[in-house]
């Protein structure tokens, strides 16, 4: 496990408000449609998550190292598990999502499956993932923490800004934050002004 740190407020909270305000696509979009994690999707209607990641490798099926990342992720992370892309097991739940919610963890993305999709609606986390299943997790290992992972393909290091919603999850480098949110900004304009004029019947 690494014991490497990352400082939580290397993105600014005003930063992840501004992100919070830009649709998912929108934000690709700003990115030349990189930072995109294909095939990931929010497990009940209307989640939406932004904040920055705090990452977990684990071995697939095995959910040992989510359950220490709790101890150590801070109010308003975003949890990016590395799961392999593993739809056998569910590496989350309800009981992991009430202990996340009583700790201020703004929500999960996951390369894999989870289960108790009803139950974390209800409980209103916000949960992006590959697929469900009733069948539950080993709690075995290995794992890392807070080390870059790899999610569909895209890279995630901690401390990186995570947009997701109905259209799935976006991934902005920490570095790039105040270049992608102005570019984001102004796609959100040009696309409300096409819209009004689209509305009025003009070309």
């Amino acid at each position: 496990m690494s014991t490497e740190t990352y400082s939580a407020t290397a993105v600014s909270d005003d930063m992840i408000d501004r992100f919070s305000r830009v649709p998912a696509a929108n934000v690709g979009d700003a990115q030349e449609r990189f930072g995109i994690i294909a095939g990931l999707r929010p497990i009940w209607a209307g989640a939406a998550v932004t904040g920055r990641a705090y990452t977990v490798w684990t071995r697939s099926g095995d959910n040992l190292y989510i359950h220490k990342a709790l101890d150590d992720a801070r109010p308003g992370d975003v949890i990016v598990v590395n799961g392999s892309g593993d739809d056998t097991r569910a590496l989350i739940g309800d009981l992991i999502g009430i202990r996340a919610k009583s700790l201020g963890i703004a929500g999960f993305v996951i390369d894999g499956a989870v289960r108790d999709a009803d139950a974390l609606a209800e409980l209103g986390l916000p949960v992006f993932a590959r697929s469900v299943t009733p069948a539950g997790p080993y709690k075995n290992g290995p794992g890392r923490l807070n080390e870059p992972v790899a999610l569909g393909g895209v890279v995630v290091s901690p401390g990186d800004v995570i947009v997701a919603d109905a259209d799935g999850v976006v991934v902005v480098k920490s570095s790039d934050v105040d270049v992608v949110i102005v570019a984001a900004e102004d796609v959100v304009a040009r696309e409300a002004s096409k819209r009004e004029s689209f509305s009025a019947g003009l070309r």
